[in-house]
């Protein structure tokens, strides 16, 4: 007990002394966090709105397949960007593999379920309030999806910031595919698991305390978000 506490205080000289490699590992886990939230959002709204706002062929079938990967294991994202991202892998040639693009990239592949679906479940029923008294007055698909994505906008607001937290909380793929690289690629969770292992709680509590600020604030803009929507 008396090292736990002595551990807690020294990960509070850690955050208040603003130790040097404390604040380069958390803004890389929000650089990357954030960058990979942003495409998860760029590249499954669309998806998720031709989804809600349309029917074609395969359309169930790839609804059940988008909830499905809801429950991706990180680790088998991660050994697959490992694979596709090696010299001898169709992308090596990007040299993204234990770089921080490469983190991005694993973390984006982890969270575009999350928005497709939780997009799809916005949109949807806005759709079936709207869809007929829009085609009726003569709008098109661009004019449909625009007023579809301004009556969601609040709710499509905490869509991104779970993606945020998807991608924040991510350990397993990361490690794999950034390797933890002191300075390159370590990031508050791999740092957190990193240092366990080697007994320094003193940084992976200040760390997890950080982590745990981080998650509080993105639950918190949420919880705000749902009660405008």
């Amino acid at each position: 007990m008396h090292d736990l506490a002595e551990a807690a205080r020294l990960a509070l000289g850690l955050i208040g002394g603003a130790d040097p490699e404390l604040g380069q590992i958390v803004l890389l886990s929000l650089r990357t966090s954030g960058s990979a939230a942003l495409l998860a959002f760029a590249l499954g709204l669309p998806l998720a709105l031709v989804m809600a706002a349309s029917r074609f062929p395969g359309r169930r079938l790839l609804l059940v397949a988008v909830n499905a990967a809801l429950g991706l294991p990180p680790v088998v994202v991660g050994l697959l960007c490992y694979l596709l991202l090696s010299r001898s892998g169709p992308f090596g040639a990007l040299g993204w593999l234990f770089q921080p693009a490469g983190m991005v990239a694993a973390q984006t592949i982890l969270a575009l379920p999350i928005v497709v679906a939780l997009a799809h479940r916005v949109l949807a029923p806005l759709w079936t309030e709207i869809g007929d008294p829009l085609r009726i007055d003569g709008a098109g698909p661009m004019q449909c999806g625009l007023q579809l994505l301004r009556l969601g906008r609040p709710a499509l607001g905490t869509v991104l910031l779970a993606a945020f937290g998807r991608a924040i909380a991510e350990v397993g793929a990361i490690l794999i595919v950034g390797g933890n690289i002191r300075g390159e690629t370590r990031t508050m969770t791999t740092a957190i698991a990193l240092e366990t292992q080697k007994g320094d709680l003193p940084l992976a509590l200040a760390l997890g305390g950080i982590l745990l600020l981080i998650c509080l604030g993105v639950s918190a803009v949420t919880l705000r978000l749902e009660r405008r929507a």
